[in-house]
């Protein structure tokens, strides 16, 4: 359900009120790779940002690893308004958890999220604009997954790209956990407690590129991302 509500850009609409357009420019129905226009809105002393992202989910059974990333795209050219955000990564990871409960069920989610975007704003403003809005941003995401829930329990179908959603890379989870150094093997340095958030972001974007350019991944790559990404989830 969580999978399918971040994906679902009909149903963001609802929910966030900086999204202003979104349009799928392509899709792939054995990959489930998707490539997406967005228009989002921003403070009154910036234009509107727009994006072309390329985007696509990895399924570890009860772990999901949602991959997005800018890319060109020629076809859509670039305006002066609203202006074009090319260097963009932003990555969920969301898996089952235990339940608050204490009865064993895995019946609660937890998602883990990376971000990093150049919006062309100078960086002590990026930096208030960030402080001020994020917060209000996330509390918008629980009701609007729970008005996303009743939506389906009602009989809604799935959207367009929510579909896209459900088509996914099946991998293993055993892997992600034994795979060992493989940030060191594609980056050629030893990860540190000081350097892994500048690691995940490189191997992130070598990850996205070979797949949605040649259609090929490295297991080392989205194995050594995903052990970061539980490896920094217990520190949190």
């Amino acid at each position: 359900m969580v999978r399918d509500f971040f994906w679902d850009d009909e149903f963001r609409s609802k929910w966030d009120d900086m999204l202003l357009y979104s349009s799928t420019l392509e899709r792939c129905k054995d990959t489930g790779t998707m490539v997406v226009q967005w228009v989002r809105k921003f403070p009154f002393f910036c234009s509107d940002r727009e994006y072309i992202i390329g985007r696509r989910i990895w399924d570890a059974g009860r772990v999901f690893y949602c991959i997005t990333k800018g890319v060109q795209y020629p076809s859509v050219p670039r305006q002066n308004k609203p202006r074009r955000v090319d260097l963009y990564y932003s990555s969920w990871c969301i898996r089952a958890v235990e339940s608050k409960r204490g009865d064993g069920e895995m019946t609660s989610c937890e998602v883990l999220l990376f971000h990093h975007e150049d919006m062309g704003i100078p960086w002590e403003i990026a930096k208030l604009g960030v402080r001020q809005g994020m917060w209000g941003a996330v509390k918008k995401i629980e009701p609007g997954l729970r008005a996303y829930q009743r939506a389906k329990a009602a009989g809604a179908g799935l959207s367009p790209s929510a579909s896209m959603a459900q088509i996914n890379t099946k991998v293993s989870a055993e892997e992600f956990m034994n795979e060992r150094d493989s940030i060191a093997e594609v980056t050629g340095e030893k990860p540190t407690g000081k350097n892994i958030p500048k690691i995940l972001v490189v191997g992130g974007a070598i990850a996205l590129a070979c797949t949605l350019d040649k259609g090929l991944l490295t297991k080392a790559v989205i194995f050594g991302v995903a052990r970061r990404f539980a490896r920094m989830g217990k520190r949190m």
